[in-house]
């Protein structure tokens, strides 16, 4: 019975697995096999199972007859896709965040922006990413708005594997942290629609950027 409730919850087994994904622990195309992850996971088979459909509904997961589940792989076209449907979200959370902003929410941004050039300067671009990531779930958060911030999550995890590479372009990083000091910049000064200018602009050249890696391929 001790044994027993040791085991993780649904809920519990879930957001494990949303974040494996999320963080790259599982990769696309990558088997799941319950037995497997329940073992990972210390979770119980029927549990992972459903766990995993709720994945599959919200497009992270998908699942072939007899061969079972694996991590869903999104295309760059579904990536451009999904940016441009982050573009109209994001621009909404931002004004709300510019809105909604405390004084311990603006120290937060402005913590987080001071590490991402700190990375920046030493060309560290996987925590750069990483801090980026932060920023994004910050102004979020600081939104208050629960369906945005639903559907973003989904869309995010989604789309992760494309962020660094995004990154990685050629004067991204420059443009990058100077896009996201202009974000911030806004939302301290309250200033709704200068937020939501300067995350449009942001957002757009992410955009171009995707777009343009996926002429390339």
């Amino acid at each position: 019975m001790e044994k027993e409730s040791l085991l993780l919850t649904e809920d519990e087994c879930y957001a494990k697995l949303k974040d494996a994904i999320r963080t790259g622990a599982l990769m696309p195309n990558q088997r799941l096999v319950e037995m497997d992850m329940a073992k990972a996971f210390h979770a119980a088979r029927a549990t992972v199972r459903t766990a995993l459909a709720r994945l599959e509904q919200e497009g992270l997961v998908e699942r072939e007859r007899y061969r079972g589940a694996r991590v869903r792989m999104v295309t760059e076209r579904e990536a451009v896709e999904i940016m441009e449907v982050r573009t109209a979200l994001e621009c909404v959370t931002v004004r709300h965040a510019a809105q909604n902003a405390t004084e311990e929410d603006c120290k937060a941004l402005e913590e987080i922006i001071a590490e991402m050039e700190r990375h920046y300067r030493v060309n560290d671009l996987l925590e750069y990413s990483e801090g980026n990531a932060r920023l994004h779930g910050t102004l979020i958060r600081m939104a208050r708005h629960t369906t945005a911030a639903k559907v973003l999550d989904t869309l995010n995890t989604q789309s992760v594997r494309f962020q660094y590479r995004t990154i990685l372009s050629q004067g991204r990083p420059e443009l990058s942290l100077a896009e996201h000091k202009e974000i911030v910049d806004a939302v301290v000064r309250r200033d709704p629609d200068a937020a939501e200018q300067a995350m449009r602009k942001h957002l757009q050249n992410v955009l171009d950027t995707l777009r343009a890696l996926h002429t390339q391929e």
